[in-house]
């Protein structure tokens, strides 16, 4: 067996990181009135963008509020392209259909580490007919975007003391870590 395939090296490991944003494009399946925090995140991105609405006059059925979560991986670098799991935190019954906002993704230093943006694939569905019958297949909150998140900042790794390496087994025995020391 390859070192690489019993061991991992001190040091190199993905980070987490999360971030909270919209998703705008919904066919009447986003948050409610109920969702404050959707109202007045709508409200100021709007505010930004020198768009100033009382928040009691938006109407939301089309937008989600939505945490968005991604694993920085070991050597990053400025421009890699990242995956993100995007899921509805309001009374959103669907985000089916429904695209991101740029959305900041920040680590547990609180710094920025990527910034994420696209449209949302959901891997199920829903269908409703005339008579009230209703069917639904898989979770319908929660979606992915393939490499839907830029790195803008890579993390310091710092491998070893600059004599040695430590190799940290992935299944750690005598026999195992024997056989590494001598190979």
């Amino acid at each position: 067996a390859r070192i690489k395939d019993v061991a991992r090296v001190d040091g190199v490991r993905a980070n987490q990181l999360i971030g909270y944003g919209l998703v705008v494009g919904l066919d009447r399946t986003g948050d409610t009135q109920r969702s404050a925090f959707t109202l007045q995140s709508m409200s100021a991105m709007l505010s930004r963008v020198g768009i100033r609405i009382d928040p009691k006059q938006l109407i939301l059925r089309n937008i989600a509020a939505v945490m968005v979560t991604s694993k920085l991986p070991p050597f990053a670098q400025p421009g890699t392209p990242i995956d993100v799991v995007v899921s509805s935190i309001g009374d959103a019954r669907s985000l089916v259909g429904g695209t991101l906002l740029m959305t900041a993704l920040n680590g547990v230093n609180g710094q920025t580490y990527a910034m994420a943006q696209g449209p949302l694939q959901v891997g199920g569905f829903s269908a409703s007919g005339d008579s009230g019958s209703r069917v639904t297949q898989n979770h319908l909150n929660v979606g992915r975007i393939p490499g839907g998140a830029t790195v803008e900042r890579s993390v310091k790794i710092t491998i070893g003391d600059g004599a040695s390496i430590i190799l940290l087994l992935n299944k750690p025995d005598f026999s195992t870590s024997r056989q590494v020391a001598d190979a």
